[in-house]
């Protein structure tokens, strides 16, 4: 039986040194999408049969998820591509075959599979309690708590219901909802379309900004109807019935963009820079790192490829995937506001990078969902880039940054964050003297490899 244990990252002796590059070239193939390869092996479990998935990621969070669905009663196999993606077969009994777990189902520092794993449960009768490491116990639950009890499951968490572990007591069928969510949150949404399998009519999920739509598409890929209607006021409002089978498929994961921004705002900041990064998803819900730098300047050629450049497993699950090719740009600040803020929440810490190199002063609006991430990520971006001599400062919610500045290096500390890990890693890539970074082995929570891919593209 696979263990799905962690993959080693980093340095063992707790810091990643970092020297400057006298220039960036390559190609890089990066980490299966998370958000994809979450929900991909989630799916299958709810789908009677065997399902097959290539290029998913390989990182610890993905790891976790793939436990879990196999203490739930699926049969999951796993074979490794290389160091960054993996093959997965599983072969689930389907959603009726979901058995209760022996112990607690450990989400390590996954919110998504928390979040995501409670809605199924929600609609499942047994009991299961969702815990994770001491990160994950930090991060809040009141908001899938709410929706899931009001559609009739039991769910109970800590300090008042607001912080995991999180026990799960679910029945069938649920009671269909109309949910508008408070905070922009694709977990949120999820989590509920999940349960919504499960009711016994047609729940509804209402978003004043549209967040990443995935779970969307892959539904529709596997037999379920789902439907996303714009709501009149610049939302959208996302329905899907009760009582519909998963199918069981297979398919390939795009390269995760979120992994690919790191490279982006690498190569349009170093002076001497030209990356080519293969097979990246281009989602328009997932792109927003991509069309912000390119709205700063940042000279990003996109190469659309059809099936990934042949007939593939991923044909037909609406993913649309690219070649992207940045050089070194000149930058100029822009404001990023609230919106755009929810659509590149997990970009925020590299694009303030990029700012610290752009001419003007950059401005990040409402993002005080960050505190609520691995770390205080508004916090953790203003401290390290700080320590390397930028110029940003902290008001609430809301962050300015004043460039362009020459970054020194310096210790900085990644709060055991994987992206301020691998934001300040790139940071030490264009600052001058040495960088290390503490706590870097972090950065395998979503990208095993990070650093010998950082090394191999400074010949």
């Amino acid at each position: 039986m696979d263990t799905f244990a962690a993959p080693a990252g980093g340095d063992p002796a707790g810091i990643q040194v970092i020297h400057p590059a006298a220039r960036l070239r390559g190609e890089i193939g990066v980490p299966g999408d998370k958000s994809i390869s979450h929900r991909a092996l989630m799916l299958a479990l709810l789908a009677s049969g065997e399902s097959r998935i290539h290029g998913a990621g390989d990182g610890d969070d993905v790891r976790t998820t793939a436990g879990i669905v196999q203490a739930l009663g699926a049969t999951v196999e796993r074979v490794a591509d290389d160091r960054r993606t993996v093959q997965y077969r599983i072969v689930s009994p389907g959603v009726d075959g979901i058995r209760g777990p022996v112990g607690v189902l450990d989400c390590g520092n996954s919110g998504t599979s928390l979040r995501l794993f409670a809605g199924i449960l929600a609609g499942v009768p047994v009991t299961a309690v969702l815990d994770g490491d001491p990160s994950l116990r930090r991060r809040p639950v009141a908001r899938i708590i709410e929706p899931l009890r009001v559609m009739g499951a039991t769910l109970r968490a800590h300090d008042g219901d607001s912080l995991p572990p999180v026990t799960v007591t679910g029945r069938r069928p649920l009671r269909p909802i109309d949910w508008t969510t408070a905070v922009p949150s694709a977990q949120v949404k999820s989590a509920i379309l999940l349960a919504g399998l499960r009711a016994g009519g047609t729940t509804r999920v209402r978003e004043r900004v549209a967040t990443r739509d995935h779970s969307e598409r892959m539904l529709r890929a596997r037999g379920v109807t789902v439907r996303s209607l714009p709501d009149g006021d610049g939302g959208v409002v996302i329905e899907i019935d009760g009582g519909a089978v998963v199918q069981a498929m297979e398919e390939r994961v795009p390269g995760d963009p979120s992994a690919a921004a790191f490279w982006l705002v690498a190569a349009a900041i170093h002076p001497d820079a030209e990356l080519v990064i293969r097979n990246v998803g281009v989602n328009p819900t997932r792109r927003a790192v991509i069309d912000l730098l390119a709205r700063m300047g940042a000279r990003i050629e996109e190469r659309p490829l059809t099936g990934g450049g042949s007939r593939r497993p991923d044909d037909g699950i609406g993913e649309p995937v690219a070649d992207l090719v940045v050089r070194t740009s000149d930058l100029q600040a822009v404001d990023i506001a609230p919106a755009e803020v929810a659509a590149a929440i997990d970009e925020i810490p590299i694009l303030c990078l990029a700012a610290t190199q752009a001419r003007g002063r950059t401005t990040v609006r409402g993002a005080g969902e960050l505190r609520h991430k691995e770390s205080d990520r508004l916090a953790g971006i203003a401290a390290g880039l700080s320590a390397l001599g930028a110029r940003i400062a902290v008001d609430r919610e809301n962050l300015t940054i004043d460039g362009p500045v020459r970054l020194t290096g310096a210790p900085v500390d990644s709060l055991d964050d994987h992206r301020l890990a691998m934001t300040f890693a790139i940071a030490g890539l264009i600052a001058t003297g040495r960088t290390t970074v503490g706590r870097p082995e972090s950065a395998s929570i979503s990208y095993p490899g990070f650093y010998t891919d950082l090394e191999r593209i400074r010949p």
